[in-house]
């Protein structure tokens, strides 16, 4: 019976099977070993019913909550496993870390419970992955942190925040003709928690057809939740289309893009934009589109400060759906640490015909090939949060609007920037537009002040002509100073 069966604390306490644990040497020297030799896929076969689970059939297996790890103990975290099944078929191997040893945790069913199916058998299946919980938002209750779960897509939320978009820890040939290659996470060592710290560390294997990889995660939930990563890679082969700290969110439509998208709801999506500091310190807002047709736009850069999709528009009006909360998604701001050299952001989007489908992918490429037997370190921090950690003396474009325009084939553009160096401006002050197009013709561009917000309006027509596609980009600024974010976008017919 469950009942009887020791807290899973206990079940996996010290034995035959625990090993040395170095928590700056151990996982990198396995994926260094791992690349060594010929890509084998992890375990992903399934005893009966297991093997052919519907997602409702998957989300009706439960850990139990009274089994979570570190529980019994009262620390600041708690650790749940995730059951292998539906997509999540690849068996992934678990280790509490502790005084220096790593410990396996052992599956066992009596961890869950199964509705309307089974008990699978008393066999070692392995996990899917995990979960942490913690007191983020109240001190007596631990909500859900992060989730490590499917390949190597993990996501997380700050304080006051629901799921949204994800992470990875690499991509690979993403948007290539051949196929994308999804690495997966073969194993993972965490660190069994101290009783008043409020972070955790988690180790990771990554493992591909291309590389092995090691990953280090030290995270400290809060306001704004951050992952400080060490990763260090091991190319099986030449690599030309790495992806380096990738994002995944979705974009459905906003006010900006909404043609052929018959929904009550003003706008749909878990970001709204793509936000970068460039290398030399200027700091552009993209707006995020879904295209008629896959779009790869290329924002290239020397040592890039920052990156990361955002959602912006925190208010319940602008989406008004009382069951997804859109308003309450994460931003995830990518900080590179150290010198990542020359390369691109890249974005990718495309198209979708619904909210169900994650369509927007972000990630750091650098511009040489990662070589076969090389090793390559990048560390970052990720800031899951309502907006990014950036200087706040540029103002900020909050709102993006279009539609047509004066005369039949023209387009309306729309933003408004609002704090920063805009807010402090004099009253008699005329801040210079600047807007410009690689094809057709601006016309009518002005700024003014909107007095319902305080900031500033920015307005403009768009003559195509017979551009298929138009990038556009705006500047407001006195003299050769910036006064706001850089706005791009790029238009299609």
């Amino acid at each position: 019976m469950a009942e009887e069966t020791a807290h899973l604390s206990e079940a996996h306490a010290a034995g035959p099977n625990e090993l040395p644990f170095d928590p700056g040497s151990t996982v990198r020297e396995a994926a260094r070993a791992l690349a060594a030799q010929p890509y084998k896929a992890p375990p992903d076969a399934l005893p009966g019913p297991l093997s052919d689970l519907g997602y409702d059939q998957y989300r009706d297996i439960r850990f139990r909550p009274d089994q979570a790890l570190w529980r019994p103990e009262g620390l600041p975290f708690q650790m749940q496993l995730f059951h292998r099944g539906f997509l999540y078929k690849s068996r992934v191997d678990m280790y509490e870390v502790a005084d220096g040893l790593a410990r396996p945790i052992r599956y066992t069913p009596d961890l869950f419970t199964f509705q309307n199916m089974q008990r699978p058998p008393n066999e070692d299946l392995g996990f899917g992955g995990f979960r942490l919980h913690g007191p983020i938002n109240r001190s007596d209750y631990y909500d859900e942190i992060c989730a490590f779960l499917g390949a190597s897509y993990f996501r997380a939320v700050a304080k006051g925040q629901i799921y949204g978009l994800s992470a990875r820890g690499l991509a690979l040939n993403t948007a290539e003709g051949r196929g994308e290659e999804f690495p997966l996470f073969r194993a993972f060592w965490v660190e069994k928690p101290r009783e008043g710290v409020n972070a955790i560390t988690v180790h990771a294997l990554l493992d591909s057809p291309s590389c092995a990889a090691a990953f280090r995660f030290a995270i400290r939930p809060g306001t704004t939740t951050v992952f400080d990563v060490e990763s260090t890679v091991f190319p099986r082969v030449d690599i030309t289309t790495v992806g380096v700290a990738p994002l995944t969110s979705m974009f459905w439509f906003s006010p900006l893009n909404r043609t052929g998208r018959d929904d009550w709801r003003p706008g749909v999506h878990d970001s709204d934009g793509l936000l970068l500091l460039t290398g030399r310190g200027e700091r552009i807002w993209r707006p995020l589109n879904n295209p008629r047709d896959l779009q790869i736009s290329v924002f290239g850069d020397s040592n890039p400060r920052g990156f990361g999709l955002m959602q912006r528009r925190r208010d319940f009006a602008s989406y008004e759906d009382l069951e997804a909360r859109y308003e309450k998604r994460p931003s995830l701001w990518i900080e590179p640490i150290g010198d990542w050299g020359q390369g691109a952001v890249h974005l990718i989007e495309i198209p979708t015909s619904s909210e169900i489908h994650d369509n927007i992918v972000a990630f750091w490429r650098p511009k040489d090939p990662l070589k076969a037997k090389g090793e390559y370190r990048y560390t970052f921090r990720m800031h899951w949060c309502n907006e990014a950690p950036v200087d706040t003396a540029l103002a900020r474009i909050t709102a993006v609007y279009s539609g047509a325009g004066s005369q039949q084939g023209l387009r309306y553009f729309v933003f408004d920037a609002m704090g920063g160096a805009l807010r402090d401006l004099p009253a008699d002050a005329k801040p210079e537009l600047v807007v410009t197009a690689n094809s057709g013709e601006i016309r009518n561009a002005v700024a003014y002040r909107n007095p319902e917000n305080g900031g500033w309006r920015v307005a403009f027509e768009l003559a195509p002509g017979d551009a298929k596609s138009v990038e556009l980009r705006a500047e407001l600024r006195q003299g050769q100073m910036p006064l706001a974010e850089t706005w791009l976008y790029r238009w299609t017919a």
